[in-house]
């Protein structure tokens, strides 16, 4: 029986390119930051009167540690950290990003849990989300214009819930396998 060389030895440049490199890259990208998009309203005010604010909910070394930090958070309720007592924070979108600001994944919070989103499978793809997340940008800006708030915030959340599967390039595939994990559901 003789053994292939090609079998058993790959040449150092190969394993560089395919295994160092990539590594590499991706730590220069780390930590990941997770954070909550949400509304802030005082307790005795409609949600209507309410300011976008945005509630920091940490730093992870990996998508997999930033995912269960933030589902983590939402499920127990305590995304309230740095805001007044007499203010309560509805959180609705949930935001992992690395340290070059590249949107890693992102999804909308119901019910006390993340719905992730599925990030696009193309740059078409991307084009066409931006181009949707545009136009609702602009009627948001219309019935902010006619003094309708609650209609503005409600198009402006519609438009980020689109740019939420805006991923970064670098961060898709990862993206899109950890969301075919079982927890991820």
């Amino acid at each position: 029986m003789t053994i292939s060389r090609h079998d058993t030895f790959r040449p150092i440049s190969q394993i560089l390119a395919a295994k160092v490199l990539p590594a590499l890259y991706r730590s220069q990208r780390l930590p990941l930051r997770v954070f909550c998009l949400g509304t802030t309203a005082h307790h005795d005010g409609d949600d209507a009167a309410g300011i976008d604010r945005t509630a920091d909910l940490g730093k992870c070394p990996s998508p997999e540690d930033a995912m269960h930090l933030a589902s983590l958070h939402v499920a127990r309720g305590d995304i309230q950290r740095g805001l007044a007592r007499a203010q309560r924070f509805r959180p609705r979108i949930a935001v992992i990003q690395d340290r070059e600001y590249g949107l890693v994944l992102a999804g909308e919070i119901r019910a006390n849990a993340i719905l992730w989103q599925q990030p696009v499978a193309s740059n078409a793809e991307a084009r066409r989300i931006v181009t949707e997340a545009s136009r609702l940008r602009g009627m948001a800006f219309a019935a902010s214009g006619r003094g309708d708030h609650g209609s503005a915030r409600d198009l402006r959340f519609r438009a980020s819930l689109c740019e939420a599967r805006l991923v970064d390039p670098f961060w898709r595939e990862t993206a899109a396998e950890l969301l075919q994990l079982p927890q991820a559901a």
